[in-house]
Parts: C-alpha cells; sequence; structure tokens
C-alpha cells in the first residue's frame, strides 16, 4: 500500500493542504489572512516540485489500476499549478475591497485543485466521477461566495442545475459502459471495446451520454448555455478561476475517456466532436461581436476557442493531440491575462465589466494596453503571438486528418472573430478615456500580470520548448 502512495503524493499533498488552510484561517482576523495567502502560493510551489519528483519518465498505474501517473499528468497538473496560482495572486486585492477575500476562497480554490488532479490521473470511471464532482462542487461554490449578489447566486443556481444534469448524464454513460464492458477500468473498456461490443446500440447511446457530459465541462455548443451567465453573474476573481485551469482538466477527461477509452469507437465520436467543434467556433465568433459585456464577450470567445481544441481531438491522431494540448495551455494563458487586466481596471464598489471601460487605457496606463493588445493579438492568431501557433498547429492536424473543410470552416470564421478582438485595440488605443483615474494593482499583482502578458509575445517568438514539451508529453 506505501508504494501505492506515492504516485499520489501531491494529491494528499494539496488534500492536507486545503485542511490546514480550513482549520487555521479559523483563528485568523482578516489582517492576518496576508501571512495564510503567502502560505497557500509558497505550498504551491512545493506541490510542483513533489509532483516533478514524483512524475515517472513512464506510465505507472497505481490503486489497482484507478489512478495513473504518466509525463502528460506530470505536465497538466504542472499547468494547474500555475494557472491557479496565478488566479490567487490575480484575485486577492478584488476580493479584498469587496470582503470577499476569506479562507473559504482558499479552501474552495484548493479543493477545486484537487479535484482537476484526481481527473488528470484518473484511469477508472469511479475515479474520474469523483475528480469530477469534486471540481464541480467546489466551483459551484466559488460562483456563489458573494452571498449578497442576486446576480451572483442566480449564476450559482443555474450552474448547479446545468451542471448537475450534465453530470448525471455522464453517470448514466458510464454506467451503460460498465454493463456493456463489466468493468470500470479505462484500459478494460478499450479492450472490451474493441470488438463487437463497441458495435453495439448500447455502446452507441453510451458514448453519446458521455461526449454530452465532456461537452458540458467543456463549454462547447449546444452544451454551453451556462458559461455566459456564470462567467457574467460570478465576481470576476471567480470567473477567472473558472474559465482558465479547469479547462486543463476538462481536456485531460477528453483523452482519457475519448482517446483512451472510447479509441475503438472513434469513427463514431469524430462525427460528433465535428458538429461540436464548427457549431462552437461559428457561435463564438457571431454571437460575441453583439457583446457589450467584456465579460461575456470573453464568454463567447472560450467557446469559439473551444472549438478549436475539440477539431484537435477529433483528428484522432497524435499530431492532432499534441496540437490540441498546445491550444489548451496557450488559451489559459492568455485568458488568464484577460481577465487579468479587467480586474486591474476594477476599484472599490466598481465593476470595470464593460467594454466602455477599456476606452482610452492607452492614456491611464500604456503599458497594461500593451499588454492587453498582446492578448488580443494572440486570441485573435495574429502572428508572432503564441495564439498563431496554436491555431495553426490545430488547423494543420485537421488537415492531415482529411478535414480540410473542417480547417477551412475555422480560418473563416476566425477572421471573423478578428473583429471583435480589434475592437478592443481600438478603444483602448483610439477612443477617449470615460475614466481618468489611474488603474489599480499591486505591486505583485502588476508584476505578475506583467510577466503573465509578454510570455503570450515570449512563447510565441520562441515557441520551440512549448511545442517540444507537447511532442514529448504526448506520444
Amino acid at each position: 500500500m506505501t508504494i501505492d502512495l506515492v504516485p499520489a503524493l501531491p494529491e494528499l499533498y494539496v488534500l492536507t493542504l486545503a485542511c490546514v488552510v480550513l482549520l487555521v484561517d479559523l483563528f485568523l482576523t482578516d489582517e492576518q489572512r496576508g501571512w495564510l495567502f503567502t502560505f497557500v502560493l509558497a505550498s504551491l510551489g512545493g506541490a510542483a516540485i513533489l509532483s516533478y519528483f514524483v512524475g515517472p519518465d513512464e506510465r505507472l498505474l497505481a490503486f489497482g489500476g484507478q489512478f495513473v501517473l504518466d509525463p502528460l499528468a506530470t505536465t497538466l497538473k504542472m499547468v494547474c499549478y500555475a494557472s491557479v496560482m496565478l488566479a490567487f495572486v490575480f484575485s486577492r486585492e478584488y476580493l479584498t475591497q469587496r470582503g470577499l477575500f476569506k479562507g473559504e476562497f482558499l479552501v474552495l480554490g484548493l479543493l477545486a485543485l484537487l479535484g482537476m488532479m484526481v481527473m488528470i490521473s484518473a484511469h477508472s470511471l469511479l475515479t474520474v466521477y469523483l475528480g469530477l464532482e469534486l471540481l464541480s462542487l467546489s466551483l459551484y461554490g466559488m460562483v456563489a461566495l458573494d452571498r449578497d449578489s442576486p446576480v451572483a447566486s442566480e449564476a450559482a443556481m443555474k450552474y448547479f442545475v446545468l451542471g448537475a444534469i450534465a453530470s448525471g448524464v455522464l453517470l448514466y454513460g458510464m454506467s451503460l459502459l460498465y454493463g456493456i464492458t463489466g468493468t470500470l477500468d479505462i484500459g478494460g473498456i478499450s479492450a472490451a471495446l474493441d470488438g463487437p461490443a463497441g458495435q453495439s446500440i448500447g455502446a452507441t447511446l453510451a458514448l453519446i451520454c458521455v461526449v454530452t457530459g465532456l461537452a458540458f465541462k467543456l463549454g462547447a455548443v449546444p452544451m454551453h448555455m451556462w458559461v455566459p451567465d456564470v462567467y457574467h453573474g460570478a465576481p470576476t476573481a471567480i470567473t477567472l478561476f473558472i474559465g482558465s485551469a479547469p479547462k486543463i482538466a476538462a481536456f485531460a477527461l477528453f483523452i482519457r475517456l475519448l482517446v483512451e477509452g472510447l479509441g475503438a469507437m472513434h469513427g463514431a465520436w469524430q462525427l460528433m466532436l465535428e458538429a461540436l467543434a464548427l457549431a462552437s467556433i461559428a457561435l463564438g465568433a457571431v454571437v460575441a461581436i453583439a457583446q457589450t459585456n467584456i465579460k461575456r464577450l470573453l464568454a463567447y470567445s472560450t467557446i469559439g476557442h473551444v472549438g478549436f481544441i475539440l477539431i484537435g481531438l477529433l483528428a484522432g491522431t497524435a499530431e492532432g493531440q499534441r496540437a490540441a494540448l498546445l491550444y489548451t495551455i496557450t488559451y489559459v494563458l492568455m485568458a488568464t491575462a484577460a481577465f487579468g487586466i479587467v480586474m486591474l481596471l476594477t476599484r472599490r464598489g466598481y465593476e470595470a465589466d464593460q467594454l466602455d471601460d477599456l476606452r482610452g487605457l492607452n492614456e491611464r496606463s500604456p503599458w497594461f494596453a500593451l499588454m492587453m493588445l498582446f492578448v488580443m493579438f494572440g486570441m485573435a492568431g495574429v502572428p508572432p503571438f503564441l495564439g498563431f501557433y496554436a491555431k495553426l498547429a490545430v488547423l494543420w492536424a485537421a488537415v492531415d486528418a482529411g478535414l480540410t473543410w473542417l480547417a477551412v470552416a475555422a480560418v473563416v470564421f476566425t477572421i471573423v472573430s478578428a473583429f471583435y478582438y480589434l475592437r478592443i485595440v481600438k478603444l483602448m488605443y483610439f477612443d477617449d478615456p470615460v475614466e481618468t483615474l489611474p488603474v489599480g494593482g499591486g505591486p505583485v499583482f502588476r508584476l505578475f500580470l506583467s510577466l503573465n502578458g509578454l510570455a503570450v509575445l515570449a512563447l510565441g517568438i520562441l515557441p520551440a520548448g512549448l511545442i517540444a514539451l507537447c511532442a514529448r508529453v504526448i506520444g
């Protein structure tokens, strides 16, 4: 049993950290909570170090085959640590101004991180569902963190109800898979479906349920209805959290369940993902044009980016999976910076969540207007920013898989979506500012936000290292 526990040491570490934070916070005042925040950030760095040393060079199964640790899992956990750390750093000042910087935020964030880690290393349907529900329940609580806000409470209820339905559909699909294959092990399911069982009506119904549940978690059309409302209704700090790290865990679910578990049914789920990808890219590009709230605009932008991730996955090749991984990491990096800029513009009692709040940002803060420009150009796929290479990799994988028509459609809608990204740049540089006050943000916030924005450009100019990493972890 001791040997079995070693691969899960990072998970046990994060669980222990969440329990310690929950207990210690009971004895702290609001002024002392800053020390706890610093401790959590340092501990996340410790979790990253632990994952690095525990991570094997080859695939390793533990807990009777229910838990898998491989280079892909280690890499995705590292990205989750970095994303959660940035979310915490960017959120502190915002939450403090609104009286929401409580221990509950840190505890729920750590439990959500634990759920992501379990999902990333899941090798059993039971482990998948355990991690998924731990993440989901934590996010429901985070959305409702501002209990005095009717908008946030409404968003939390919508998220909870729709999430419960999606989880039920996914659970039903898993139960069908168990009934058909007689096992919960993802490897065993793959072997069982590579035969007559994979051609049965029950297997097809199970696949439909699984894809439906996964599409909801990723926010793909037509299971996207929660994304704009939750992004808009939740406090911006929580929106940043939801829109970043959980996408890494959702990507891992697609890899574990579809590619590894249901790979024998690739022809069937490829058709489903083609429809989801095209619809997501189209809706994300067109509907975002009409938005005046920047959080809703970024929500529809997220839906469009999800479509690109699905294109890489549906190709069914290692090259496509690498492209999807590259795109997911790129999206998380850009989304974190975008919401960070939005929070930089807020102040006590005022939410800078309208496009008009970005007017004349170059006059108020030339440096952070430049950072936002980097992010918008990256999301639009303009070279030499990282988003360009991520889009190019996905489109190249689609063409190699014989899906040229889908690649062409994606390019067309990318051109359409460039309109609203460039509109933000126009507002920042060519319009007069609505506000004349200087932007907020402490030195630590500004430093990390600057590094985040510069990374979008630096990794675009020198993308070889990130591309090589994606190629190494997905053989």
